[in-house]
């Protein structure tokens, strides 16, 4: 049996959330990074005796369209999966029905399911700090919850919210661009999940491929990118009234 770990964390907080999780089903976790876009994804494969926590952000309401592509291409075999879907205190709409809807397409037995709250990566004034300590503790009991669950052995996958077909995905017009401080070092290039950032001209982004998911400018060690302030601002007072309220961690077994 093995226990692998299998996420979409442009900036780290879905990770945070699936290390969590996963680390109540086994001393051993293999992980499964699906930001990586020049990793071949057809090598996964996977047995009814292993466990996969399988966690993604939700962006517009949905699963971001790589990671969708990269886990259809995985051979789920029977695999237990756990899904966990994070989001930034807005809502998560259809992401938890369509990760399930593609995990079983890809033959994984959908078990539970998890929606967590962390600090929107854009917007960080919403659910900032989140997860804390109190959310980890309910992770806890949560995995606690879902192990209780797998022993009964059901053969149903879990039921989550969600509408078919799913809410038209809107592109976020939040594109990073890089600053006079950029250094041309090519860390954004490399660690880009679908490859917007040009290797050899790093300081540019292609605003038709980017998705907008922060890893640039979370990871660039001369802090040179950034997005437009001026519509920053503007998002800001669009979600506010949507985003202030904390929202609560859901499980669905």
């Amino acid at each position: 049996m093995g226990t692998y770990m299998i996420s979409f964390s442009p900036t780290g907080g879905t990770k945070k959330v699936a290390g969590w999780l996963v680390k109540n089903f086994g001393p051993e976790v293999r992980e499964i990074d699906l930001t990586d876009a020049a990793a071949d994804y057809t090598r996964f494969s996977f047995s009814s005796n292993d466990i996969c926590v399988v966690a993604v952000p939700s962006f517009g309401g949905r699963v971001p369209g790589p990671a969708v592509s990269r886990l259809a291409s995985m051979t789920g075999d029977g695999a237990r999966a756990v899904l966990a879907v994070v989001y930034g205190n807005r809502a998560y709409e259809d992401t938890l029905l369509e990760l399930k809807d593609t995990l079983v397409s890809a033959g994984f037995h959908c078990v539970a399911a998890v929606a967590a709250v962390a600090e929107h990566s854009i917007m960080h004034q919403f659910a900032s700090g989140r997860p804390d300590q109190k959310d980890m503790e309910e992770l806890d009991q949560f995995a606690r919850q879902i192990k209780e669950a797998m022993e009964k052995e059901t053969s149903d996958h879990v039921c989550v919210p969600g509408n078919a077909p799913y809410r038209e995905y809107h592109t976020i017009p939040l594109t990073p661009k890089a600053g006079k401080g950029c250094t041309g070092c090519g860390l954004c290039a490399g660690k880009c999940p679908v490859g917007a950032i040009p290797a050899d001209n790093p300081a540019r982004t292609d605003s038709t491929v980017c998705i907008s998911c922060m890893r640039c400018v979370s990871i660039c060690p001369a802090q040179a990118r950034a997005v437009n302030k001026l519509l920053l601002a503007g998002a800001v007072q669009k979600l506010k009234k949507a985003c202030t309220e904390p929202k609560k961690n859901e499980l669905f077994l």
